[in-house]
């Protein structure tokens, strides 16, 4: 079993705009703005750039944090995983996402962050989707859908973002539209541009505790170091 590449980033994020602290809380990251119209511009996610992933259940999720609950015992432990949702390896991830919800529950804050690869085609308009899946109160189950059909989006590409909208229940049309007008190309350019900042550079990636481990090579030991690190916050409070 290889050891997991890890980072000490905690001092990284200070400076950066928009900025997002991530040493076990977030900064307050108010409510979405409504859905725009088709012509609407492109807007940044108001407050911080942390995906929105708001469905309950295990999974992908995000707690809604002010400033106040930061260094709180009771505050949850963020986990960002920085994701592109065309990757394979980022499919074989949900595995540990899951056990991680499981064990932790509404300790763990697990909040997906949105790393479009170059090298994946169709992984930019795959982060727009979802961020309009979002919108439409799915974008747990959507993310998870994609990337359970990792292999024929990135074969078929397009359709299948509108395919499994459909399949959820979702507005396709409207996330057809979404992907023309651009109109969440912020919240994903946002997203990548703080990853790059804290030193990301491929998928998944896992931000805890101040610690990066990159899981673009291998994910073997990750969960466990996942586990090492979130145990330390809750014992300690210091989150």
């Amino acid at each position: 079993m290889s050891t997991p590449l890890l980072r000490d980033i905690s001092g990284l994020s200070r400076g950066f705009s928009p900025p997002q602290v991530l040493v076990g809380g977030a900064p307050g990251r108010g409510a979405r703005t409504a859905r725009p119209g088709p012509a609407a511009a492109p807007t940044a996610r108001p407050g911080g750039t942390g995906a929105a992933w708001a469905a309950p259940g295990p999974g992908w999720e995000t707690g809604l944090m002010s400033d106040s609950t930061t260094g709180s015992p009771t505050a949850p432990v963020v986990l960002d995983v920085w994701c592109d949702l065309s990757c394979p390896d980022c499919r074989t991830a949900l595995d540990d996402i899951r056990a991680l919800r499981e064990r932790y529950g509404d300790r763990l804050d697990i909040r997906l962050r949105h790393f479009p690869l170059e090298k994946n085609k169709h992984s930019y308009v795959s982060a727009q989707a979802a961020e309009e899946a979002v919108e439409q109160g799915r974008g747990r189950e959507y993310a998870e859908e994609l990337l359970a059909r990792v292999d024929e989006l990135r074969e078929r590409g397009a359709p299948v973002l509108l395919e499994t909208a459909r399949d959820l229940g979702l507005d396709a049309e409207e996330i057809d539209t979404a992907l023309i007008d651009g109109r969440h190309t912020l919240i994903v350019d946002a997203d990548q541009a703080e990853g790059k900042a804290l030193g990301v550079s491929g998928t998944p990636t896992y931000v805890v505790g101040g610690q990066r481990l990159d899981g673009g090579q291998s994910q073997d030991g990750l969960r466990a170091r996942i586990e090492e690190i979130a145990d330390r916050l809750l014992a300690s409070g210091e989150h």
